[in-house]
C-alpha cells in the first residue's frame, strides 16, 4: 500500500499493496483493536469481590453485597480508616487481632458497591496506612486484607490508581517465592490493575523489578494464581515498548510454561495465557521468533478447531494472526501448504467466519488476509477452501469493519507476490472468479466510505479490475456498479494520493473528458 503522505501523480499497478505492506499496521491492529471500551474496562482493571484462594480462611462477605446511600457508604469509609489508624497505634495484647479487623472492615467496604468509595479512602489516609500493613514480618491474614484493599483502590480511576505508587515496592515484594500463595496472588492482582492504568505506570513497574517475580508465578500448575500472574504481565507488557515483552520472552521457563497452560482444560487459564501471547507476539520480533519455532501454533489451532468461548477465541485468533504476520520467513516455514495444520487453521478460520459472533468474523478475515499476503501457495490454498463462499458473502452482506477486513483477504488472494522488478503480477483466475462472483460492489462500497485505508483498498481493487479482466469487460463492470461517480468523490478530497489516483483511473479507462459536459 501506498504511503499516505506520497505526493507521486503517477501509480505503478497494484502491488502487495492489498495486504504485504501493511503487515506493521496490522500487528498494531492487534493491540490497539484491544483497547475497545468495554474489552478495555474488564481487561485491565478488576475489582476483587472474593477471596483469591480458599486456602486461607478469609470471611465471606457476599450477604453483604448490597447498595448503600453513598453518603453512608463514604461516611463508614472514613470511620473505617479512623479505625485502622487507631489500631496501628496499638500496643497492647490483641493488637494483631484488632489491625486485621479494621483491614477486613475497610476491605468489606471497598468491595460491597458497584462504585466504592475509593476516593473518600484516599482521602481519609487509606494508603500510608495499608502501606504500613505490608511491613515484613507481619501475619498473612493482614498482609492479604492489606492487598485487598490496595488492590480494590487500584481498580479506580487513574488519580485513584497513581495513589498506590508509595505501596508498590512492598506489593513487588510480597509476590516474591517467600510469600504464602494466597498473598502472593493478591499483590500481583494489585499490581494488575496498577499496570493497566497505562505505559508510565508500567514503566515504574518495570524500573522497580516486578516482571521477574510476576513471571516466575506464572510457572507453576496452580491455577487460580497463575491466572492472576497471567493476568497482570499481559497489563505489564503491553507496550507500546516492546522491551518488557522481549525480556519476559527470555526468562527461562516461560516458554515451557506458555505451552503447559494451553493444554489445559481450564478455559479461563487458557484465554489469560492466549492474551499474554498476543502481546509477546505482537510487539517482540524476539519473541515471535520463539513462539512459531515452538509447538504453540498447534496448540492454538487446537483451540480454535474445539472451543466455542469468545472470550477465549479472541485472543487465540489475535495470537494466531501476529504470528503468521511475523514475517514472510516464518509464515513459510509454519504454514507450508498440504500440511495438516495449515488445513486445520484455514477450518478453523472458516468455522470463525461463519460464526454469529461479529469480532469473530472481523479477527478471522484478519488472520486470513496475512496468510493471503504470503506465497502463492497460500494464496491457492486460500482459494480453494470453504472459506472462499463465506468471504465473498461477508463482502456483500457484513457490516464496514468485517468488510474491510474481508476486502484484504480478497485483494491479497488476486496479486502475486512482487518479484525482483518490485512489481506484482495478477492471479488471472482468482480475479475473475472473484468479481463474477459479485465483489466488485463491495469494494465500490469502500471507495465511497469516509476511511482513508477503505477507500485505498477499493481504488487499488478497482485498478485490478480495469487493468485484469479480459475484452474491455472490467470498464463495463466499473461503470455498470457507479464506480465512476465512486471515483469522483475523490476529485477534490483533502487526500491528495487518493485524488491522484482516482483522477488517473478515470482519465485512463474512460477518457480524459469524461463528465466534463455535465
Amino acid at each position: 500500500m501506498a504511503d499516505e503522505n506520497t505526493t507521486t501523480p503517477r501509480r505503478d499497478p497494484i502491488k502487495n499493496t492489498v495486504g504485504n505492506s501493511a503487515a506493521q499496521k496490522r500487528r498494531q491492529h492487534a493491540v490497539s483493536v484491544g483497547k475497545e471500551r468495554r474489552e478495555a474496562l474488564f481487561r485491565t482493571k478488576r475489582l476483587c469481590r472474593v477471596g483469591v484462594s480458599s486456602e486461607m480462611d478469609v470471611p465471606d462477605d457476599s450477604d453483604m453485597m448490597i447498595e448503600e446511600e453513598q453518603s453512608i457508604l463514604e461516611a463508614q469509609t472514613s470511620s473505617a480508616v479512623e479505625e485502622l489508624k487507631l489500631a496501628l497505634a496499638f500496643q497492647g495484647k490483641g493488637a494483631v487481632q484488632k489491625k486485621v479487623n479494621a483491614l477486613r472492615e475497610l476491605r468489606r467496604l471497598l468491595s460491597k458497591s458497584e462504585f466504592p468509595p475509593i476516593e473518600t479512602a484516599i482521602k481519609s489516609g487509606a494508603i500510608p496506612l495499608l502501606a504500613q500493613c505490608l511491613s515484613f514480618g507481619s501475619q498473612d491474614e493482614q498482609l492479604l486484607e492489606a492487598a485487598w484493599c490496595l488492590t480494590n483502590i487500584g481498580a479506580g480511576q487513574s488519580e485513584e490508581t497513581r495513589a498506590l505508587l508509595p505501596a508498590l515496592p512492598l506489593l513487588i515484594a510480597h509476590i516474591g517465592e517467600k510469600s504464602s500463595v494466597p498473598v502472593a496472588e493478591q499483590c500481583a492482582w494489585a499490581l494488575g490493575n496498577v499496570a493497566g492504568e497505562g505505559e508510565e505506570l508500567r514503566h515504574i513497574l518495570l524500573s522497580q523489578g516486578a516482571l521477574l517475580p510476576l513471571a516466575k508465578m506464572m510457572l507453576p500448575n496452580k491455577g487460580s494464581t497463575v491466572r492472576t500472574a497471567a493476568w497482570a504481565l499481559s497489563n505489564l507488557i503491553k507496550g507500546p515498548d516492546p522491551k518488557a515483552a522481549t525480556e519476559l520472552i527470555k526468562i527461562d521457563g516461560v516458554v515451557d510454561a506458555i505451552l503447559r497452560h494451553l493444554s489445559k482444560s481450564d478455559d479461563e487459564l487458557v484465554t489469560e495465557i492466549a492474551w499474554v501471547v498476543v502481546y509477546l507476539s505482537a510487539l517482540s520480533t524476539v519473541a515471535t521468533s520463539v513462539l512459531v519455532k515452538s509447538d504453540l501454533l498447534q496448540l492454538l489451532v487446537q483451540r480454535l478447531a474445539s472451543s466455542n468461548s469468545l472470550q477465549l477465541l479472541i485472543p487465540v485468533l489475535r495470537s494466531l494472526g501476529n504470528l503468521i504476520a511475523g514475517d514472510a520467513y516464518s509464515t513459510n516455514v509454519v504454514l507450508v501448504p498440504g500440511y495438516e495444520i495449515t488445513d486445520n487453521i484455514i477450518h478453523a478460520l472458516s468455522k470463525c467466519l461463519n460464526s454469529e459472533h461479529r469480532v469473530l468474523k472481523k479477527e478471522a478475515a484478519w488472520v486470513l488476509s496475512n496468510i493471503a499476503a504470503g506465497s502463492i501457495a497460500h494464496k491457492q490454498l486460500i482459494y480453494k477452501s470453504e472459506a472462499v463462499p463465506l468471504l465473498i458473502q461477508l463482502l456483500s452482506t457484513s457490516t464496514f469493519d468485517i468488510k474491510k477486513e474481508v476486502a484484504y483477504v480478497v485483494g491479497n488472494l488476486c496479486v502475486a507476490p512482487a518479484e525482483g522488478s518490485g512489481r506484482s503480477s495478477l492471479i488471472f483466475d482468482h480475479l475473475v472468479a472473484f468479481v463474477r462472483s459479485g465483489c466488485l460492489r463491495g469494494f465500490i462500497d469502500l471507495v465511497r466510505s469516509a476511511d482513508i485505508e477503505a477507500a485505498r483498498l477499493g481504488l487499488q481493487f478497482m485498478e485490478l479490475v480495469l487493468t485484469g479482466m479480459p475484452n474491455g469487460e472490467g470498464q463495463k463492470l466499473v461503470e455498470k456498479e457507479d464506480g465512476i461517480d465512486a471515483m469522483e468523490r475523490f476529485q477534490f478530497p483533502e487526500n491528495e494520493d487518493l485524488r491522484n489516483m482516482a483522477n488517473q483511473l478515470v482519465d485512463k479507462y474512460f477518457g480524459e473528458d469524461y463528465g466534463l459536459d455535465e
